[in-house]
């Protein structure tokens, strides 16, 4: 029997396969692909919980799994992730008048569109 790989194999634009949607994988996959963004995972988690337990429902902990997947998918992809910083440069430092500017809002929309998808499908 041939011994089966703990995580599925990278493509070769990717930094690491896609995680599972438990904290413990996207915080892992995310101390690789944006380490610096450790904080806020752990500062919207907490958010997460406390709001979970306030309202008894498990949505608050489904919406932080959710976001925090689409934010590792799309880090963890070099091109997907050099797309959005264009596209929030853009954003941040053009005019909303300007058509680019729009354009650059649907790009980053488009981004996270299709990282939600990738990670709920």
């Amino acid at each position: 029997m041939t011994a089966q790989p703990e995580h599925p194999a990278c493509h070769d634009d990717e930094l690491v396969p896609r995680p599972a949607k438990t904290p413990e994988a996207l915080r892992a996959a995310l101390a690789t692909v944006a380490p610096h963004r450790i904080p806020e995972l752990t500062a919207q988690q907490d958010e997460a919980f406390a709001l979970a337990v306030r309202t008894g429902s498990i949505d608050p902990l489904r919406a932080f799994l959710n976001t925090w997947a689409a934010h590792v998918e799309v880090a963890r992809n070099l091109d997907t992730a050099a797309r959005l910083r264009r596209a929030e440069h853009t954003v941040q430092t053009l005019d909303r008048d300007d058509p680019r500017w729009s354009a650059a809002v649907r790009e980053s929309l488009e981004i996270f569109n299709h990282a939600y998808a990738a990670v709920n499908g």
